[in-house]
């Protein structure tokens, strides 16, 4: 019996210590350890840029190129504090056809624009400067001084459009704006904007711009695996103005002799977009008489009883000249938009 249980006794030990044995080699067995992929480092920095040209260049519903064709150009440097916050800066230029002669607009801009879920922010502040323009201004509006040191006789600029409408050397202006689009779904973004300045076109006239914007991106497979986009956009919004100074001044009117009361009016417009190709209607309810005492339309020769508004003419004019430059109209865009980060790598 005592041999039995010896034996076992020298079973066990023997088995424990083959045990730990096998643990201690185990352990000692090398381990192959996961590959760890580092996070690819973030960039903050894109520049976004781009060019387009159209058969009419539109602002908030009113021609600047004299419903002739236009070119435009952008270029945006962007810096993403955060996958949320993006600062950026950006300068632009269009090709345009102004009262003053200027052919040319020079946008610069910049601000800010954080994103909180479903609610996309944008805040800056945003001038249009227009370089090359002169003065054409009526012999009452001379007299007050209003041209000033804008007048160069040495190549006679004096002289006004047949139709007697005049404009400053000067059109420049700037605004500050928010806006927010809220991303319903996938296929569904609404926004509201707002833009202010204190010298809308340099008129002397304050100016506020609100706006609703609608829009519906058309699903990724509309096209097959093309990858072209679609979308459908529409906008709403009005236009408020101030008092105009002297220089638009009516002479001898009992009420607008020291400046007009520049119109309030809505606009309109909605947009077709596929792959690179942009096409448009756009409107706004200004009578072509406003539109005229708005714009100072140098190109228009259509006289009429009709186109006597009080700001356009005044209480005693007969006849005046009526716009074209407000009334409805269809654009066809094409443009290039590009990324840095998205589409230079």
């Amino acid at each position: 019996m005592k041999k039995v249980v010896l034996a076992a006794a020298v079973l066990a030990v023997t088995a424990g210590s083959a045990m730990n044995a096998g643990s201690a080699l185990a352990a000692d067995m090398p381990v192959k350890a996961k590959k760890v992929v580092a996070p690819a480092p973030f960039d903050p920095w894109d520049l976004a840029f781009g060019a387009a040209i159209m058969n009419d260049y539109i602002f908030r519903g009113v021609t600047q190129s004299n419903h002739k064709p236009s070119v435009a150009v952008y270029f945006e440097p962007r810096y993403n504090v955060t996958k949320d916050v993006q600062l950026y800066v950006g300068l632009a230029g269009e090709s345009i056809s102004f009262p003053n002669r200027a052919a040319a607009e020079i946008d610069i801009y910049g601000g800010i624009r954080p994103t909180f879920g479903m609610f996309a922010f944008d805040f800056g502040v945003w001038g249009y400067l227009y370089p090359g323009g002169q003065c054409f201004g009526s012999q009452y509006t001379l007299a007050q001084g209003n041209c000033g040191g804008d007048i160069d006789f040495s190549v006679g600029n004096l002289g006004l459009p047949i139709n007697g409408n005049f404009a400053k050397k000067r059109a420049s202006f700037y605004e500050v704006y928010g806006k927010v689009n809220v991303a319903l779904n996938d296929q569904f973004t609404v926004g509201f904007a707002d833009y202010y300045s204190p010298n809308f076109l340099n008129l002397g006239a304050w100016g506020n711009y609100a706006a609703v914007t609608a829009k519906w991106t058309a699903p990724s497979t509309t096209f097959g695996s093309s990858g072209i986009g679609m979308y459908i956009s529409g906008e709403f919004g009005r236009q408020w103005l101030g008092t105009s100074d002297i220089f638009y001044g009516i002479a001898g009117d009992p009420v607008y002799a020291n400046g007009i009361k520049e119109p309030d009016y809505n606009t309109w417009n909605i947009t077709y977009k596929v792959f690179t190709l942009d096409i448009r209607y756009s409107d706004t309810n200004l009578s072509k008489g406003n539109c005229n005492a708005f714009t100072s339309d140098f190109s228009t020769t259509n006289s009429s009883p009709a186109f006597v508004t009080p700001i356009n003419g005044g209480a005693n004019a007969l006849t005046a000249f009526g716009s074209n430059w407000c009334s409805a109209t269809g654009i066809v865009k094409l443009s290039a938009d590009l990324t840095a980060m998205t589409n230079l790598k």
